[in-house]
């Protein structure tokens, strides 16, 4: 049977063979589980996947959700049943600490997990596991009364979670946000203001939904170190945890969007009564700390939701390509017509697609390693090292692989031909869902200024200098393996060319050239995306020639697709990422001295 949505075997790979995830098990947080019960729970996630969220997703996008102009919101009706499945059989907070109801997986099993539930429906799965990271937020900044309400709720599933800062005016620019907070005599505060383009604001899915919002004491300073985060519940919560009031905040529209229809997207309104109660999580002035927490593993997530696109649109298209009969075999026009996957085209498609899915997929596992070793690792040093990796590498993982994952997309609709342009195949509806990614949770252009004004130049350029090391670990151990040799160097090369890139890019930025530079901080996040995946494939290259000798049969051909794929995307793909490295050394001026009006248009 043809794989749906994520290979198994390449996730397996990742898993046991590359990053040793039974490593973890030998840490105080992980010491419950073993290998059987991570090939359990994979098991179970792809099984629910495929058998119920995924019979779903042509309802999701096509019925979509309903905004019915009282403050409702009506989800499709076969959403009820897969939801359901999803929060009994607790998927909603898998990495949460089980004291307060969550599994305590590691981070590398439940993103493995998440693969198959993103692939399957990603809107089923938001609705289901927004709140856990509401609920981590209250975990690390709230109260212990706040813990007790929220926490064990948002965790199971029960109730539901949000994050509210994006404003129409404000926008990215969150030191502009309006949203106002007056405290009042009992500790309270009470919020006016209105926040746009809110996943999961209002759904009938659940009975209360917990609203974390950025807003701005009276009185605060201004921009960013005014910002200060409180707790809004749909509904306030009663000294037994009952449900009480309805609190003045409420949706007044769902978005119309490109794509994800079968979740909602809203404008969330509060204080049109001049009732909306709000309770004040961490410090005041402190928002901004405590939202970059849950925005940083949301970042992290829509990576995955990226990768989890690309993987189930490549699927799809291997699948076809090997089913749809078309053409004649370029040796022989006088035979029979054949499966299009025998034309060189197709095959050169779908070998670009799989070296970015396979390369993605280790790249974001290797982050989740990093997140599971920074968490339990009793080692200091290890700790440090893997903390500053995912530091580093998140705008990348964000950035990179958001784009990335969408021009996977794009490329399966293309081996489709015409039929993938219609909605026939599922493939056109993913391209659309998948666009959304590169966008929300910072543009590709924020995270681009985030790698290099703050990530790269984080102490001292030390974590970029150890990031650097770790790809030439890589590189020397691959040129002990004569297959291997050619594309160590090759890779080399590339990793000398951004090492010396970087240098001139942070210079150029922190000379009166400085718009110069961040006008071509994208592609330079680029350049670090390709070279990063060029390292991902070798490493996938060595550990599986080291695999290759005693493998068997299905073992054999995976182990060669392994090797044939980092010999492409280093020898085929990377060759370009030189050429963007001469690119950026250019520091081409022309889009930031050019007049506005010479754009044209007027």
């Amino acid at each position: 049977m043809a794989q749906l949505i994520s290979d198994r075997r390449d996730i397996d790979f990742n898993l046991y063979e590359m990053f040793d995830v039974q490593e973890l098990l030998q840490f105080e947080a992980f010491k419950d589980f073993d290998k059987k019960t991570f090939d359990m729970i994979i098991n179970e996630a792809r099984n629910l996947a495929i058998k119920e969220l995924l019979p779903t997703y042509e309802d999701g996008d096509k019925t979509g959700v309903s905004y019915n102009g009282d403050g409702t919101v009506t989800t499709p009706d076969s959403f009820k049943k897969a939801h359901k499945l999803y929060v009994e059989n607790e998927w909603t907070a898998p990495i949460a600490s089980e004291e307060w109801g969550g599994q305590g997986l590691p981070a590398t099993i439940s993103g493995a997990a998440k693969e198959y539930f993103s692939g399957a429906n990603w809107s089923i799965m938001a609705y289901g596991s927004m709140g856990a990271g509401t609920g981590g937020m209250i975990e690390n900044f709230g109260t212990q009364e706040q813990k007790e309400t929220y926490i064990r709720n948002l965790y199971s599933g029960k109730w539901g979670g949000t994050m509210l800062l994006t404003e129409s005016d404000a926008g990215s620019e969150l030191g502009r946000l309006t949203t106002s907070a007056k405290k009042n005599d009992d500790g309270t505060y009470t919020l006016t203001g209105t926040k746009i383009f809110i996943t999961c604001g209002e759904h009938d899915l659940v009975d209360q939904i917990i609203h974390p919002v950025l807003a701005r004491v009276e009185g605060a300073p201004e921009g960013t170190k005014g910002i200060s985060i409180f707790i809004v519940p749909k509904y306030l919560v009663n000294k037994d945890g009952s449900l009480g009031e309805r609190n003045d905040i409420v949706c007044t529209n769902c978005e119309h969007k490109h794509g994800l229809h079968g979740n909602g997207t809203c404008t969330m309104s509060m204080g049109s009564k001049g009732k909306c109660t709000g309770y004040l999580l961490g410090e005041e002035n402190r928002g901004m700390k405590i939202m970059f927490r849950m925005m940083n593993g949301a970042r992290m997530g829509t990576a995955l939701q990226a990768q989890a696109y690309a993987s189930t649109c490549y699927l799809y298209a291997l699948n076809y390509a090997r089913e749809r009969i078309q053409g004649k075999d370029l040796s022989d026009f006088t035979g029979p017509s054949v499966p299009i996957i025998q034309h060189p085209d197709v095959r050169r498609n779908l070998i670009t697609m799989k070296s970015y899915v396979d390369g993605m997929r280790s790249l974001i596992y290797y982050l989740f390693k990093n997140i599971d070793l920074a968490k339990a690792s009793k080692d200091q040093a290890q700790k440090t090292r893997a903390t500053g990796m995912v530091e580093l590498l998140t705008p990348i993982v964000k950035g990179y692989c958001s784009e990335v994952g969408y021009d996977v997309c794009v490329q399966a609709m293309q081996i489709y031909g015409g039929a993938g342009y219609c909605q026939d195949y599922p493939v056109e509806a993913l391209t659309r869902d998948c666009k959304i990614v590169s966008i929300y949770e910072g543009t590709t252009g924020i995270q681009s200024m985030d790698l290099v004004a703050r990530k790269i130049p984080m102490e001292n350029g030390d974590l970029f200098r150890a990031y650097i090391g770790e790809m030439k670990q890589t590189i020397a151990k691959a040129k002990e393996i004569t297959q291997l040799y050619d594309l160590a160097q090759k890779l080399d090369g590339a990793v000398d060319g951004l090492a010396g890139l970087t240098k001139k890019l942070l210079s150029t930025i922190m000379s009166q050239d400085i718009k110069t530079g961040f006008a071509h901080s994208v592609p330079f996040l680029h350049i670090m995306g390709d070279v990063t995946l060029g390292w991902m494939m070798l490493w996938r290259a060595v550990t599986a020639k080291e695999k290759l000798e005693k493998a068997g049969k299905k073992d054999k051909s995976f182990y060669e697709g392994q090797l044939h794929t980092a010999n492409f995307f280093i020898s085929s793909l990377l060759p370009v990422t030189l050429g963007k490295i001469n690119s950026v050394e250019a520091m081409c001026d022309a889009a930031v001295t050019m007049d506005d009006a010479a754009f044209g248009g007027l």
